[in-house]
């Protein structure tokens, strides 16, 4: 079991392209904003999307490594599709109202002893962030499969 694990290309595919994504953050952050985020290696949001690149290198991979016309490759589309509006869709939205709550919650406590735990407001994708994931995991497993193919 544990060789199987390890000769999975697709699975370190996949989990190099989420890793690569998580690592590049907090410098692409930097290059944005001149500020150092390092936490970002370890969160959800921020450029670029890990989630897309995490599915979309693995739809590519199994394209490539089983074939583009298999039912296991219509299942990573339907996943990849699900995901990537999630991470730019309903999550993004989700960080949105976060952020208003917050500055609702900050108005209505002003001046007042009561401390609330703020709420995430980095938790989905920009468009462009999305993008930058899918093209991420494209090359991941381009790369991947000239290796492994």
């Amino acid at each position: 079991m544990f060789q199987d694990l390890l000769s999975n290309h697709v699975l370190w595919i996949s989990l190099i392209a989420w890793g690569l994504a998580q690592f590049l953050k907090p410098f692409l952050e930097y290059l944005e904003t001149r500020r150092w985020v390092w936490g970002l290696w370890f969160s959800s949001g921020g450029m670029p999307s890990s989630h897309s690149a995490l599915i979309v290198s693995a739809m590519v991979a199994i394209g490539l490594f089983e074939g583009f016309n298999t039912p296991l490759f219509a299942l990573a589309v339907a996943m990849a599709m699900i995901v990537v509006y999630d991470a730019a869709g309903v999550r993004r939205e989700a960080g949105k109202h976060a952020e208003r709550i917050n500055l609702l919650i900050e108005e209505f406590l002003a001046g007042h002893p009561i401390s609330e735990q703020e709420l995430k407001e980095v938790i989905g994708h920009t468009p462009g962030e999305v993008i930058a994931g899918v093209v991420l995991g494209i090359l991941c497993a381009l790369i991947g499969f000239g290796i492994w193919g």
